[in-house]
Formats: C-alpha cells, sequence, structure tokens
C-alpha cells in the first residue's frame, strides 16, 4: 500500500467517525459503579472538626455528563480516553502524563504520552482495557457501540467508567472542562482553561460586534463535500462558533447537523463558504469549481476558506482558534492591528 493511499483512507477513516460524532446526539447509561463502604467514607468526630476549620474541598462529581451514577476513586493514576476532545482537554489541564492508553483518533494530538496502547474507537477491546487497568476510563458517545453495557465487565473489575457525551453548544464545553478537570482533582486547573478560553472569545467578540445585523455576512459551513454535503443548523456548538465570529448561518432555521442539497446552498446564496473538510485534496478549490454554484456570490468573490478540522470539530478549548479563523476570513480589516 503507498503512502498515498495509506493517508487517504486515514482521512477517509477520520471523517466517517467525525460524522458518526455529530449524528450521535445521545449517550447510553452505564450501570451505576458500588458505592463504598460507609466505613471508608465516614468521617471521626475529630476529622469534621479539624475539616470545618479549612477551606472545603470540592465535592468530586457523583454523576457523569451522560447522567450514569459514578464514583470516582480518591486517588487517580491511570486514565485511558476514547475522544480526541477529550483527550485534548486532559492536556490542557495538565493531566496527561496521568494517560495510559487512548483511542486512534487521538494519535498526533500533541502532549499524548507516546509508547502507550490505542484503541479503536467506536469498537474498543474490552479484553485490552480490563488488562491494562485503569483508575479511570473516559468515553463519548461514540465509544458506545451497539452492545448493551459494554463496559460492564471494567466496571465489575473497578474500573470508573465515565461518558462525556458529545457537546452541542459553548456552554456545553464549559461544562465539560469543569467536569473532567472536578473528576481529576484539579478544579482550579478547569477553572483556568474556561478562563482562557473565554477571554478569547469575548476579545474576537467584542471585534465584530458593533458590526450592525443587516450587514453581517452570510455564512455556509461545509463538513462534508459533494456529493453528499452535509452542514449545521441551529442547536450545534458550529452554528454558536458561525455567530461568535459575526457570520449568520443560512441554514439557522434549521436545526442539528444536516444533509443538504446543493439547490439549497445555491438559493441562499452565502456571502462566504467555510469547509473544514481534510480527507480530499483541494477542498476549497473543489468548492470553487463545483458546477452549478458559478452563481453564488462566495464563489463569485472566492470567498471560500478552509477552517482548522480539528479545532471545528471537535467540542472543546480549541475551537477559540476556529473562531478567530472564521472571523479573520469574514472580517480582515477588523483585524488589522492584531
Amino acid at each position: 500500500m503507498t503512502s498515498q493511499t495509506r493517508t487517504t483512507k486515514t482521512r477517509l477513516t477520520a471523517f466517517l467517525l467525525g460524522m458518526l460524532l455529530l449524528v450521535l446526539t445521545a449517550c447510553g447509561k452505564e450501570a451505576t459503579v458500588p458505592q463504598p463502604a460507609a466505613a471508608e467514607t465516614e468521617m471521626s468526630t475529630n476529622q469534621a472538626a479539624e475539616t470545618e476549620s479549612e477551606a472545603p474541598e470540592a465535592a468530586l462529581p457523583t454523576t457523569d455528563p451522560s447522567g450514569a451514577s459514578i464514583v470516582i476513586p480518591d486517588q487517580v493514576d491511570s486514565v485511558v480516553a476514547l475522544a480526541p476532545s477529550i483527550c485534548e482537554t486532559l492536556v490542557a489541564l495538565g493531566v496527561e502524563e496521568k494517560i495510559t492508553g487512548y483511542d486512534l483518533q487521538s494519535v498526533g494530538i500533541a502532549g499524548l504520552p507516546e509508547n502507550v496502547p490505542t484503541f479503536d474507537t467506536v469498537n474498543p477491546d474490552v479484553e485490552q482495557l480490563a488488562a491494562l487497568a485503569p483508575d479511570m476510563l473516559l468515553v463519548s458517545n461514540l465509544s458506545l457501540y451497539d452492545q448493551e453495557a459494554p463496559y460492564q465487565p471494567l466496571i465489575d473489575a473497578g474500573v470508573c467508567v465515565i461518558c462525556v457525551p458529545t457537546s452541542e453548544s459553548v456552554e456545553g464545553v464549559r461544562s465539560d472542562i469543569r467536569f473532567l478537570a472536578a473528576a481529576l482533582g484539579v478544579p482550579e486547573e478547569g477553572e483556568r482553561v474556561v478562563g482562557e478560553m473565554d477571554a478569547e472569545l469575548t476579545r474576537l467578540s467584542d471585534l465584530v460586534s458593533s458590526i450592525p445585523e443587516e450587514e453581517r455576512k452570510s455564512v455556509y459551513f461545509e463538513i462534508s463535500p459533494a456529493p453528499y454535503l452535509y452542514s449545521c443548523g441551529s442547536g450545534t456548538y458550529l452554528h454558536e462558533l458561525i455567530e461568535l465570529a459575526g457570520g449568520r448561518n443560512v441554514l439557522a432555521d434549521q436545526s442539528g447537523w444536516l444533509s443538504v442539497e446543493g439547490e439549497t446552498v445555491v438559493a441562499a446564496n452565502p456571502d462566504v463558504i467555510f469547509t473544514n473538510v481534510n480527507y480530499t485534496d483541494a477542498p476549497v478549490e473543489e468548492i470553487l469549481g463545483r458546477e452549478g454554484w458559478m452563481g453564488v456570490s462566495a464563489v463569485q468573490n472566492k470567498e471560500v476558506y478552509y477552517i482548522d478540522n480539528m479545532a471545528s470539530s471537535l467540542p472543546d478549548q480549541n475551537i477559540v482558534k476556529a473562531v478567530e479563523q472564521m472571523a479573520k476570513a469574514l472580517y480582515p480589516e477588523r483585524f488589522t492591528n492584531e
């Protein structure tokens, strides 16, 4: 197999997994982990009195973002994460040294340890996971494959299994970061990461906030090219990012992740087209030369831009990169002093 063929297959696999991630909106419940014995958690009178005189520690979460009951170990030294967005957040929180395994789609993320086991994202090897025996397993709805209670053997073995479903809003991203930070015992790092993200989002939003609504450029964001066009409507984090960048989503009257007809986009006549497709060659040029689209304003004016795939397809703190790229493409004159 040639290097070019391997690259194409890798990109296509990443796209197909990404599409699955976008359309999956619910996360199955994991079985409740047995609660620790009361004797293990009861404090003595002296301990309680001492605690009252100290600053209270943040309580560990008792449910995960999917709503499942969890019991987080007092000490978490080893973590396996099976989602790129989770892996990026763990690195941002500074706990990458705890990671003892991760999914294949996260390979190459800066900061992740090398020479550790990797797992199929959709259908991870439960026996291999059990042999690794992590203190905590972090999965998304993408890794909850079509099997009832797939991680029950790990739960029975004492592994804390946590599901963090794909966020559909910026507020959901904040919540997920804070949850992961709390679960790993570094809540202050969670606040730092959220604070840095919000500061950047505020800075970018302020640069475009004075643009009157009627003067804001209309946007079509393509996440899958012809012939199977795919995009987003309202109720998605990507729609929210478009608005934060000062754009108007031409599909805002629809909701969720959408299969789109070419005629719909042509009729909407967007001022700007964004694409984050990274598994085909020259996606921008393909759109500019797409049959039947020559009358679209974005194509006529060559206002078609590539937006970083990871930043725009993973709902984590790095969404600020996607917002900045979009805002600069939409209103470059607002960034002349940057």
